[in-house]
């Protein structure tokens, strides 16, 4: 049972009104004459008295017989409402509504007549409201507004014509791809009942019609002009200016380039699509790279210079290693691996270079040890600024024993070397100052080695961006996403000097106290 209190506060907003009320009743038609009511029997005594005052106040009229032009009270759910539906819902009469008892109160409330739109083949249009619609306040006033503009809101998603969701949800996405081949159906948001009540028609949301790609009949490509081809040299030149590095052809060189089009300067990026861009140098490339050539040679790059498409870097030398086939030859050396505190095997016994991470390779640890060590890589997960920071050394010499003992770093001096790794002159330490050695230096040693790493092993272009970012007190991760984009050093260094000189010519909202 829909109460006479819920229906005020769903107008409640337009209360207003009711103080600007003309001088003619709501319950007249425009020749004065009063608008008949009929109230269903079974309502009880003490609300049919009060919707019968409502009513004689703003000048309609309740009779006792079926009008035959007017409005039918009911209570909605009720047995008696379904046979008075049945027995005097007619074609004939077009003009006979049935509404719940709530609409006096209603029409009161809004100061106006509820014209009774949700209306077809003069039956109510059923509408299901949907569960996407989880608040129960929505669904109640959703409910009301529809049944006082003649619809029916209990029918089910099977046979509603109307079917009203949330349209913030994946739901009504899935509603709308599930009944888009129905002509009789329709999924709308739960603001539609509003607007067509507003608009005091039904206003269905039309269906647009979309393209699925491709050329029109008779439609011409936008053609490409000697400005066009003059912008595209210009960006190959600088990004790719030699052509025997390769990479011309290739799609993410000219993707890079429409993802520039945000930029004042790379407005006539979005004349053509990338693919465009890209068959327009391919199919005209010796023509094309003549014309970059000659632009190269007036700027005059270097190879792998700053701005240049994917960063051309030299690439490292990789140490050599001597494999054999058979792993039994281990107990020949007479050595094994010693475990130090990082679990890494002992490199003090075997003639290699020291394997290190390479930057490329940020979470593989290749195999370690001895020439004949069987270790496998594994895969971890290393803290990332230690291998984004850390020198990559050149490729020496094979190393020592020697050496290996004197660039250890992670390994734990054992208790029968210590009488030859430590000597103080020409004379051996005592044990007792061996330890305490031990102990003050290996701190020293590896914090003066971490902060090599990290002046000495960054990349010029990690380096540029770092000092950008510094210089003008901004995040790396900001600066490094606009060199992404826009692959200038010196672009990106302008932008954030203006960024900074921007935010520091900004007033302070409140005073500054000293």
């Amino acid at each position: 049972m829909v109460s006479l209190s819920s229906t005020r506060s769903l107008y409640e907003t337009q209360a207003a009104k009711l103080t600007c009320q003309t001088a003619q009743p709501i319950f007249q038609d425009a020749n004065g004459l009063a608008i008949k009511f009929f109230i269903q029997r079974d309502i009880p005594d003490e609300i049919q008295a009060q919707v019968c005052e409502t009513i004689a106040s703003l000048g309609g009229r309740v009779d006792t017989k079926m009008p035959r032009a007017g409005f039918v009270l009911v209570q909605p759910g009720t047995s008696e409402e379904e046979r008075l539906r049945l027995c005097w819902s007619t074609i004939e009469r077009p003009e006979r509504y049935f509404v719940p008892y709530t609409y006096v109160e209603a029409c009161k409330v809004s100061g106006m007549l509820l014209k009774q739109i949700f209306i077809h083949e003069g039956q109510p249009i059923p509408m299901h409201i949907d569960s996407s619609i989880a608040n129960v306040n929505v669904r109640t006033t959703l409910s009301a507004r529809i049944m006082h503009s003649g619809g029916d809101p209990s029918a089910s998603a099977q046979s509603a014509r109307v079917i009203l969701a949330d349209p913030n949800t994946d739901i009504f996405n899935h509603l709308v791809k599930t009944y888009q081949g129905e002509a009789d159906k329709y999924v709308e948001s739960y603001l539609w009942v509003k607007k067509c009540i507003e608009k005091g028609q039904v206003i269905y949301t039309p269906v647009v019609y979309k393209n699925p790609g491709g050329r029109r009949p008779g439609e011409e490509r936008t053609q490409f002009s000697q400005e066009d081809e003059k912008h595209l040299c210009e960006w190959i030149a600088a990004k790719i200016p030699y052509k025997e590095t390769g990479g011309r052809t290739g799609n993410r060189l000219y993707q890079q380039l429409c993802e520039m089009a945000s930029e004042p300067e790379y407005a006539w990026v979005t004349r053509h699509t990338w693919q465009s861009w890209r068959e327009r140098y391919k199919k005209n490339a010796t023509r094309l790279d003549a014309r970059i050539q000659e632009i190269v040679e007036q700027k005059k790059p270097a190879h792998g210079e700053k701005g240049q498409y994917g960063y051309v870097r030299k690439p490292e030398e990789k140490p050599k290693r001597t494999r054999k086939k058979s792993r039994n030859s281990t107990a020949n050396d007479g050595s094994a691996p010693v475990p130090g505190p990082s679990g890494v095997h002992s490199l003090e016994t075997y003639s290699m270079p020291m394997p290190v991470p390479l930057p490329p390779m940020t979470g593989v640890m290749g195999p370690v040890g001895g020439p004949e060590d069987g270790f496998n890589p594994v895969v971890y997960q290393p803290p990332a600024p230690v291998f984004q920071h850390m020198s990559v050394p050149t490729p020496g010499p094979p190393m020592t024993a020697a050496m290996a003992r004197q660039n250890a770093r992670e390994e734990e001096v054992e208790d029968d070397e210590v009488d030859w790794q430590i000597r103080e002159g020409n004379a051996p330490t005592p044990a007792w100052a061996k330890r305490k050695i031990d102990e003050e230096e290996e701190p020293s040693k590896r914090q003066r080695t971490r902060s090599q790493g990290a002046t000495n092993g960054l990349h010029v272009i990690d380096q540029a961006v770092h000092d950008i970012a510094k210089d003008y007190r901004f995040l790396v991760e900001e600066v490094q996403e606009y060199y992404d984009k826009c692959g200038d050093p010196e672009r990106t260094r302008n932008r954030f000097k203006k960024m900074r000189e921007t935010l520091n010519k900004l007033p302070d909202e409140e005073p500054v106290t000293v």
